[in-house]
């Protein structure tokens, strides 16, 4: 099998000192705190660069008290499976209930927030618009909203970079908790910019009434890939394993909307895609043929299993499959959207009598016009071309909203 290209083989000779949005409130003592009853959305990413957790820091930080933690999709831990409800417990250390935000609610009740002044998130996302931690971040900002809380975002870098940006964009009528608001796949902004934007393009209820403080980052430019900086890597999820994962996610997760794996239950999840009934020799030959930008193909054989508790049920579990490993070349030049286009365009050409759509695809691409161009025999080319089209409105938007140089 082939190896990934891991991204210390990109990696800078110095990694840049950045400080992230809790690492400023933790030098600054909590002062945005004082006095304040807090409840906090985070999971096990919310660490400082030194390893400390935001909820034990809160729980010891004087003059605040901390009232409520909420957890995401995949649990305060970020262990529970992808889609997996998560029951509300109590912490194991600090006694604090934590309440779940991927179960019977998705968003904070009136009950939930009773007993806090603020809402604090800090949660590390990925830079796509189908990651759903951002919409937990929006949902909690109309809770906090309606209910006159005050609403703290701590800044994360943006781990593909907050440069570059892919279409499409969400259409209209395909929202969904991996797609709520009319943004591209590849999006090029911080959560603290994306909160911004949810709030003053008015796409959460109440978003004039609400108080929203962003704690920025100090030292993080618009260019950095997460590995050129001092900011440790953390899982943000089960299958999001490295910042290479990640690179590859904005185009390889269209594969979770086919019959066709997406490597999880492998050591590779994203990075590497394939069925029984593909040959990886031919479909790497077809996409190599693509000369498409940044990236090459390889042929591998994978057999994806059952990985508890994250992992529990994968596409063609302990089967044998055929396919391709992405190995990007130069990450910079490197299109994951276009490449994720071009890998089912190719698949669905090359084994038509196997390929199958599922119903999740068109909420992942934010429309139907994938898999009507796809059936309907269009040219990758003209695919392909629509996705850069689609993104020139939301760059004049996104440009009021960047808090960070190039």
């Amino acid at each position: 099998m082939a190896l990934s290209l891991t991204v210390c083989d990109q990696q800078t000779p110095t990694p840049q000192h950045v400080q992230t949005g809790l690492d400023v409130l933790v030098e600054n003592r909590f002062d945005l705190l004082h006095g304040k009853r807090v409840g906090v959305i985070t999971n096990h990413t919310g660490l400082t660069r030194d390893g400390r957790h935001l909820v034990d820091l809160l729980a010891q930080a004087p003059n605040v008290t901390l009232t409520a933690i909420f957890g995401p999709e995949h649990g305060v831990r970020g262990s529970a499976p992808a889609g997996a409800k998560v029951s509300t417990r109590r912490d194991s250390v600090t006694g604090v209930v934590v309440y779940s935000l991927y179960g019977k609610t998705r968003q904070p009740t009136a009950e939930m927030l009773a007993n806090l002044d603020v809402l604090v998130f800090d949660i590390q996302d990925v830079g796509a618009r189908f990651y759903t931690y951002i919409y937990t971040m929006a949902l909690s900002m109309e809770a906090a909203a309606q209910h006159g809380k005050t609403f703290v975002v701590l800044d994360r870098p943006n781990p593909i970079t907050g440069r570059h940006v892919e279409g499409p964009m969400l259409q209209p009528g395909f929202e969904s908790f991996v797609g709520l608001f009319p943004l591209p796949v590849r999006h090029g902004l911080t959560v603290g910019e994306l909160a911004q934007m949810f709030k003053s393009e008015r796409w959460i209820a109440g978003a004039d009434s609400l108080d929203l403080r962003v704690v920025k980052m100090t030292g993080w430019r618009r260019d950095f890939w997460l590995d050129q900086t001092d900011v440790p890597w953390v899982a943000p999820s089960p299958s999001m394993r490295t910042l290479a994962t990640a690179t590859v996610y904005p185009g390889t997760c269209f594969i979770e909307g086919t019959n066709v794996s997406e490597g999880r239950g492998t050591p590779y999840p994203f990075e590497q895609i394939g069925a029984p009934w593909i040959d990886g020799e031919d479909l790497a030959g077809a996409l190599n043929a693509l000369r498409l930008p940044g990236v090459t193909f390889e042929p591998v054989t994978f057999t994806p299993m059952a990985q508890p508790p994250s992992v529990l049920h994968p596409k063609f579990r302990d089967q044998t499959c055929s396919g391709v490993f992405l190995r990007v070349t130069d990450r910079d030049a490197f299109r994951p959207v276009r490449t994720g286009v071009a890998l089912v365009w190719t698949i669905r050409n090359r084994y038509p009598r196997h390929f199958q759509w599922r119903p999740g695809i068109d909420r992942l691409y934010g429309s139907d016009r994938l898999r009507n161009a796809v059936d309907a025999g269009k040219p990758l080319a003209e695919i392909v071309a629509r996705l850069d089209e689609e993104t020139r409105s939301f760059l004049a938007l996104r440009s009021r909203y960047l808090l960070y140089p190039p």
